[in-house]
């Protein structure tokens, strides 16, 4: 037969207590932080407010865990590459590719978000640079594109 000490026991359970406490702890701070990292910026989602109309810039933050939501964006300057038919002045088709600089207006975020998403420039950049591309070369002959 074993015996068992009251006080042992009381100690490990007090042990056992303090360390749950710390891991719950531990993991509502993990889900109430995140993190920008250079080059990008970060909007809001909030569950009562919809999406918050300024950006979060680089570094650590605070959120309230399942009422907020942050969505990364990125903001470096990325090359979208895309090839077009298009017809000549002279009524002639050739096949061009175009490679487009781009990166998002940073005050402009919220607006892209709630308009587009967050795939802003596989929406828009195709029918744009398609539409410029036709445009200017049309109003040459295609040696002149040579």
């Amino acid at each position: 037969m074993s015996s068992t000490n009251p006080a042992a026991m009381a100690f490990l359970t007090n042990i056992a207590r303090a360390a749950l406490g710390l891991g719950a702890s531990a993991t509502l701070l993990n889900y109430s932080l995140y993190t920008v990292d250079g080059g990008q910026r970060a909007v809001l989602f909030d569950r009562f407010r919809g999406v918050i109309d300024d950006t979060v810039g680089e570094g650590t933050h605070f959120l309230i865990p399942w009422l907020q939501k942050p969505y990364i964006f990125d903001i470096r300057t990325r090359p979208y590459t895309f090839s077009s038919v298009s017809g000549t002045k002279d009524l002639q088709m050739v096949n061009l590719t175009l490679r487009i600089l781009s990166r998002p207006q940073v005050a402009k975020l919220p607006a892209i978000f709630k308009t587009l998403g967050l795939g802003y420039d596989e929406k828009v950049l195709p029918s744009i640079g398609n539409e410029v591309l036709k445009a200017v070369v049309a109003q040459f002959n295609a040696d002149q594109l040579f």
